[in-house]
């Protein structure tokens, strides 16, 4: 229920966007509305979707009175005003895009699938709408244990393909993060939460690398890049603190203000010799360690060849455009 309205508030701000400021008659709108939905479409429904619009994307839908016509203002800055309110607004777009042209588009479209994201997504957005706590089965990664968690959700996340919840658990008394692919099964309970009046996901994350709650002070770390790599790294950065520091020749100098842990030295050793962390000191050193302990598992397998960077036979080449 709550996707199939989603779906329908984003069509209509789409369809405003369209029509810029030029607008669009309340008639013409019932017409597209049937055309799309094979329903009619009443003024009372208009303006509940209206109001809706409002509450949950921030945009308005204004009526020009001399004319009668129904706009979006500023169409050009409403789709970067916001960057959930655009998120959500080009996710469902695309969504429906490919659900329409699926037959015409088979074997041309390639997606990545977001484990669990379409099960539990909705109902838990409707859950933290309405400020009722959940109820949640879980297995954790380290074993098949399942463990009950009764949840206050805060905030949903997504990060690395996963969709993941910020949440108070009432058992733990404290502040937790779930993966919503670890999830078994889940219920909207009938008891209300009273949110936060401080909280907010993006300052909770602002020094936090991944999805990690932060448990150590946030740290400069600085490190070099290739000049090629460094092309992709302004383009999609490590981190969202993420600073040019310096330019030569070949190659760039960056720093980012974050809590080290694990995900981030894992994101640093993936780019492998294509970047080089020039402090602070204990990051390089647990870097170095992780690289000899890689190299422990392939022993004699490597040689001065492979090490200086020539591929080994049958092995492609990764190449970016």
């Amino acid at each position: 229920m709550v996707s199939e309205l989603l779906e329908k508030y984003i069509w209509l701000v789409n369809t405003f966007l369209r029509a810029r400021e030029h607008g669009i008659s309340l008639p013409e709108l019932q017409e597209m509305w049937e055309r799309r939905y094979g329903a009619a479409y009443s003024r009372s429904s208009f303006n509940h979707h209206r109001d809706a619009v409002s509450q949950i994307f921030g945009i308005e839908i204004e009526c020009d009175r001399r004319t009668n016509r129904y706009f979006i203002r500023y169409s050009d800055d409403v789709k970067d005003s916001d960057a959930s309110s655009s998120w959500l607004i080009n996710t469902f777009t695309v969504n429906n895009l490919l659900s329409l042209g699926r037959e015409r588009l088979s074997g041309r479209v390639s997606v990545e699938e977001i484990p669990s994201g379409h099960t539990y997504l909705a109902p838990v957005m409707e859950a933290m709408t309405d400020s009722l706590e959940i109820r949640i089965q879980y297995r954790k990664y380290t074993g098949n244990e399942i463990t009950g968690y009764t949840l206050r959700p805060y905030a949903v996340k997504e990060s690395a393909r996963r969709w993941y919840i910020v949440a108070y658990c009432n058992e733990r008394q404290s502040l937790r993060i779930y993966g919503m692919d670890r999830i078994v099964s889940l219920e909207i309970t009938g008891k209300h939460f009273l949110m936060p009046d401080d909280f907010d996901a993006d300052t909770l994350f602002r020094n936090s690398f991944g999805v990690y709650l932060p448990d150590s002070k946030p740290e400069e770390i600085i490190f070099r890049a290739s000049e090629k790599e460094a092309r992709y790294l302004e383009d999609l950065p490590l981190h969202q603190s993420q600073k040019v520091v310096s330019k030569d020749g070949n190659s760039v100098t960056f720093s980012i203000f974050v809590c080290p842990n694990e995900s981030l030295i894992m994101e640093i050793f993936r780019l492998g010799p294509r970047i080089e962390v020039l402090k602070p000191a204990h990051i390089r050193k647990e870097l170095a360690a992780v690289a000899v302990r890689t190299a422990r598992l392939y022993g004699d397998g490597v040689s001065a060849d492979d090490a200086s960077g020539s591929a080994m036979p049958g092995m492609l080449h990764e190449k970016k455009l």
